[in-house]
């Protein structure tokens, strides 16, 4: 149960004594945080409009005062997916951005997870089109970071003085060339729990209290599913969203994800483990088999179509947005298998900006422990600094939204326990093979005895020769 699970005082850097480091023009942020302890999930939801192409708008000036020094104004281009807690209602970073630097203005441009990184690549390519700001998810890290000469090395504009901050494999994964090289800021990470609507539960005659639920299915994923086969027998209603959906968070508890550090392919490890646990699923009559991102999933987290999904920190904010009405009525309980990480993001600087400086000072600002916190209260997103996670901001914080559940200490002990995988150049051309023969089985096209080899298949057809 989390109670068992909160131990957040012995994480290595807390033992060598490391500082989180500020930059000159934070010190009113550090105030605001308090005295912060040394010592950590994708935003991955998906947006509504496509990328577009940034304009050419850019005139190259410095922003390092609020007041512009030739009057010159700049645009600074920001591509994204989800909702990375850049403009919450009654509380817009942009705006205050903006405010405090009149001669900025921020263009934000929103897209889907996987079109927003296929433009970038194209952008790459082309030597042109590229936003100044630039998200990346975790999935796609190592394909970009092969590709450091077209990105700002962040480390020539004094991005070093954070590496202690961070936790080490979270800053790590934008390293090349030995750690000479650095192209992205970590935003958050995505620890897991399952979220879950405690009035169904309840409603259904079974256990409902946190730690009633988080004693119930926690064990492991086939705990999971006799409670779930429970549910559905009590209920008449389906448990789960999607099995796609389970094969995520399942894989990301294993060893191995579905490539070697050497970039092998390993999908008899992890990736079957996954899939073979989302099949159960799927075989137990528990999936709602609702596609994630879509108007009826979305209806689902408001309607009660399914009453329970795995759920990294930056997942909480879709569920606010979608399903409003629910509030009170969601809950945190320990995920079987413990813990995993599912999803976290970068900010880089294409090389092609010629705003690097402005859009630096942009990105520093944004990873300040006082936006941090913010981003985190308003949207949910878990962020990757150390000290922000052990600031009493974080670990004193619960989630009205989620019947008041300490959400800072539940994600903040996730955070710290992770053992990070190693993710692959062609994760995406995995991940995609494996959920679309899941969703094959669901909607009755694929039958699952011949699941995993046509997934194997069609992950072998995609990859690079």
């Amino acid at each position: 149960m989390f109670a068992e699970r909160s131990n957040v005082g012995a994480h290595p850097r807390l033992q060598r004594g490391y500082g989180m480091k500020w930059s000159r023009s934070r010190v009113a942020s550090i105030a605001a945080l308090g005295a912060a302890s040394a010592l950590v999930l994708g935003a991955c939801s998906s947006s509504p409009s496509d990328p577009a192409a940034p304009e050419d708008t850019n005139t190259g000036t410095d922003t390092e005062t609020s007041e512009p020094a030739t009057g010159e104004q700049i645009e600074l281009s920001v591509a994204f997916w989800g909702d990375f807690g850049l403009q919450s209602e009654g509380d817009s970073l942009v705006d205050e951005y903006e405010a405090a630097n009149p001669n900025i203005k921020i263009k934000l441009i929103p897209g889907e997870h996987p079109a927003t990184h296929e433009a970038l690549q194209q952008y790459l390519v082309a030597g042109s089109g590229a936003p100044d700001v630039q998200a990346i998810d975790l999935d796609y890290v190592v394909q970009f970071r092969n590709q450091s000469d077209k990105f700002v090395n962040l480390l020539d504009l004094g991005a070093g003085q954070y590496e202690d901050s961070y936790l080490d494999w979270k800053w790590e994964q934008m390293e090349s060339n030995g750690g000479a090289t650095n192209i992205g800021l970590g935003t958050d990470i995505g620890p897991q729990v399952m979220c879950y609507r405690w009035d169904l539960f309840q409603e259904a005659g079974m256990p409902y209290e946190r730690d009633e639920v988080s004693a119930a299915i926690s064990g492991s994923w086939d705990d999971f599913i006799e409670f779930g086969k429970e549910y559905v027998e009590k209920s008449g209603k389906k448990f789960v969203d999607n099995a796609v959906n389970i094969y995520q968070p399942v894989l990301g508890q294993q060893p191995v994800a579905s490539f070697t550090p050497e970039e092998e392919l390993a999908l008899d490890g992890g990736p079957k483990v996954a899939f073979e646990t989302a099949l159960k699923v799927v075989d137990a009559g528990l999936s709602a088999n609702l596609a994630a991102w879509s108007p009826e999933w979305n209806a689902g987290f408001e309607n009660g179509d399914f009453a329970v999904l795995a759920c990294p920190a930056w997942m909480r904010g879709h569920i606010k947005n979608s399903a409003p009405s629910t509030e009170g009525k969601w809950d945190l309980a320990a995920i079987p298998g413990g813990g995993g990480n599912w999803g976290g993001s970068f900010w880089t600087i294409p090389a092609q900006s010629t705003h690097q400086q402005e859009a630096y000072d942009f990105i520093e600002w944004l990873i300040q422990p006082e936006q941090q916190i913010r981003i985190f209260k308003n949207v949910g997103n878990l962020p990757s600094q150390i000290a922000i996670l052990e600031s009493d901001e974080i670990q004193n914080s619960t989630d009205p939204f989620f019947n008041n559940a300490p959400d800072g200490k539940i994600f903040g002990a996730s955070a710290l326990a992770l053992k990070p995988q190693y993710i692959g150049t062609n994760e995406s051309i995995v991940r995609n093979a494996m959920q679309n023969a899941l969703n094959a089985v669901q909607g009755g096209q694929l039958a699952a005895a011949d699941a995993w080899d046509k997934a194997v298949a069609d992950v072998n057809a995609e990859l690079p020769s």
